[in-house]
């Protein structure tokens, strides 16, 4: 059974928590993971810039960071932690013209994505982590994560 904790940090915590942990177990089943332990963290640009900054030297915000642990502890896999900007996600959902919570959506996969070990170079679709980023997308279609957008 796969466990998700949630967190929140210079933001509250985000009423659609509930909708959240379902996405995310279909999220997990789909990709296979079992027994896999992961936490979500909510925040807005200025506390994800800092993670940016700290750990990957680029100091500007971005949508969503993920931190492999990548350990197993007796039958439980320790994922790592997703850092997910609010603000920077509301952006993208008005620049990309997709509703927040297919935004949302999208974030989260590809957390777990990078979590499960996935990368990519760059940004462009012919990537093969944004192509399954996708394909699970469409896969996972169905119910939406917030009542309400952003």
């Amino acid at each position: 059974m796969n466990e998700i904790f949630y967190g929140a940090q210079e933001v509250p915590m985000p009423a659609w928590i509930n909708e959240t942990d379902t996405f995310i177990k279909k999220v997990l089943e789909t990709l296979g993971h079992d027994n896999w332990e992961l936490s979500v963290v909510f925040c807005n640009n200025r506390y994800i810039k800092s993670l940016n900054a700290q750990y990957r030297n680029k100091d500007e915000p971005t949508d969503v960071l993920s931190f492999e642990q990548g350990e197993i502890v007796e039958d439980r896999y320790l994922a790592g932690d997703i850092f997910v900007s609010l603000d920077a996600l509301e952006e993208n959902s008005r620049f990309f013209k997709v509703s927040a919570d297919e935004e949302l959506r999208r974030l989260l996969v590809h957390g777990i994505l990078h979590l499960s070990g996935e990368d990519h170079a760059t940004n462009k679709e012919d990537e093969p982590m944004l192509k399954k980023q996708e394909e699970i997308l469409v896969r996972l279609a169905v119910g939406c994560i917030q009542e309400n957008s952003l």
